[in-house]
């Protein structure tokens, strides 16, 4: 059978429109159960529940674990920020991951540290230790600080999970800010629900400008650059929208590896972070539900709408397109790990709805639609376009794109309100008017090369400085 030009044509144009259709469907769906995620949430905690846990006896032990590399410009604030936390039993373990500054001689220096004996279980396999430090200082008697060959960030993890004593294990990038009952908040749902909870995370904030002291969020403020604005619209999106939709199905494929609480006994048996990944924070939390599902147990993972954790995100573009690049090699490192999940029934919500949506909308959204910006240049070229059809057309997926946005914002606003001036939510409509025209375009740009880098088989994090939250001084990040 001949398929002449035009009916390339059109099938072509059918399979862009249905794609666009079944997106902005996704999203008017995820709008609808983020709205009802967060009614409930709201109606069933309120701050005396807190207190109430705070004079409890029965709350389970938690490590915080922190990988630290070239660190020096902010964990000694970040560590006395942690030490600060409200909750009545904590350890902070503190992973220095073969730092190149002074990380490790400053923290060692400020809490009065000495090398600590005592043995631990090596239970996942890492780079080697080359010591564990305890303070002198009573203070600080539930700090620990631990030094060894670098490994990147899972394995050195991997090497808190090792040392740590707690049956629940906190992750944290060291240069985040967490809210004080941020412990609290995190632990509730292990404890009131009837499934075993294997994970729980919450929303992360932007930092960004706002004026910080001692280690706390003193007031929030906007950045002053629009890179690090939309990157607030496209959190608010994420995380007030996305994983709150996820969470109310219970479907859930990632918990943010800049804050997120996990059952240890539950990740050891998984195996641990898998070190030979970009994206080892969404792989082990796929790893762990697979094992769960395919041993039966009748589990969940919890998601906290509360804005329990601030940090800091890329103000240059070429860290931001670092960034980007990552987190797409990692996502296809993890679909391509756990493809035997997709579409397959046995998984239920994560095989037949989330593995397959994170393929089609995540991996593959940028390369679609590239090709669709292509196939526009390729009609151009040809005079195949009706330009009152096409204006209209990209009236509606502009209008769509903002309008989402806007949903995002007055979610924002009806729950936590971090943004209380009214010029910061002008400024905020206007970075929303800009964003689908200059942001995402380059976002969707660093997804193709993310791709292109895969199929290189490149496997680097690459360089990504920041100018620290508590000073401005350049750091980097392994």
């Amino acid at each position: 059978m001949n398929i002449n030009f035009h009916q390339i044509i059109e099938i072509a144009s059918w399979v862009f429109l249905a794609y666009g259709l079944i997106i902005c469907s996704g999203y008017i769906f995820s709008a609808i159960f983020s709205l009802i995620e967060l009614r409930d949430y709201k109606k069933k905690n309120n701050f005396q529940d807190e207190i109430a846990l705070l004079k409890s006896s029965n709350l389970p032990s938690i490590s915080i674990l922190a990988p630290a590399y070239n660190e020096e410009a902010n964990a000694v604030e970040n560590v006395r920020s942690l030490l600060t936390l409200d909750y009545p039993s904590f350890e902070i373990i503190i992973i220095n991951d073969g730092s190149k500054d002074g990380t490790l001689q400053k923290l060692l220096d400020t809490f009065d540290m000495v090398l600590d004996d005592s043995l631990y279980h090596n239970a996942i396999h890492t780079e080697k230790i080359r010591g564990v430090y305890i303070s002198k200082q009573k203070a600080y008697k539930n700090l620990k600080i631990v030094d060894k060959e670098n490994g990147g960030k899972a394995d050195a993890l991997n090497a808190g999970i090792n040392i740590s004593n707690n049956p629940k294990i906190c992750c944290i990038d060291v240069d985040c800010v967490l809210e004080r009952d941020a412990l609290l908040k995190l632990i509730k749902p292990f404890l009131d629900n009837d499934k075993k909870v294997i994970a729980s995370g919450g929303i992360i904030r932007i930092a960004n400008s706002c004026i910080i002291e001692d280690g706390r969020i003193i007031e929030v403020r906007l950045p002053n650059t629009f890179l690090a604005r939309a990157q607030i619209i496209e959190y608010f999106r994420a995380f007030l929208m996305g994983r709150m939709a996820w969470s109310k199905v219970d479907g859930l494929l990632l918990i943010s590896g800049a804050f997120g609480m996990f059952d240890k006994e539950t990740v050891i048996e998984a195996g641990g972070y898998n070190p030979n990944t970009v994206g080892e924070d969404m792989e082990l939390l796929v790893r762990m539900r697979r094992m769960m599902q395919e041993k039966k147990v009748d589990y969940t993972v919890a998601f906290v709408p509360d804005p329990l954790c601030w940090t800091e995100v890329p103000q240059q573009w070429k860290i931001l397109y670092r960034q980007r690049n990552r987190w797409t090699r990692g996502t296809i490192e993890t679909l391509l790990l756990h493809k035997k999940m997709i579409f397959n029934p046995k998984y239920k919500v994560l095989g037949l709805l989330s593995a397959p949506y994170w393929l089609f909308f995540e991996w593959l959204a940028p390369i679609i639609e590239f090709l669709g910006i292509l196939f526009f240049i390729v009609l151009v070229f040809f005079g195949q376009i009706n330009w009152l059809v096409f204006l209209i057309f990209f009236g509606v997926v502009y209008s769509f794109a903002i309008l989402f946005s806007f949903t995002a914002l007055y979610f924002e606003e009806i729950s936590f309100q971090q943004y209380k001036k009214s010029k910061h939510i002008l400024i905020l409509i206007g970075t929303a008017l800009l964003e689908p025209l200059i942001y995402h375009p380059f976002v969707m740009f660093a997804g193709i090369k993310g791709n292109i880098d895969f199929l290189l088989g490149k496997k680097s994090w690459g360089e990504m400085s920041r100018t620290g939250l508590t000073n401005h001084q350049p750091v980097e990040d392994k």
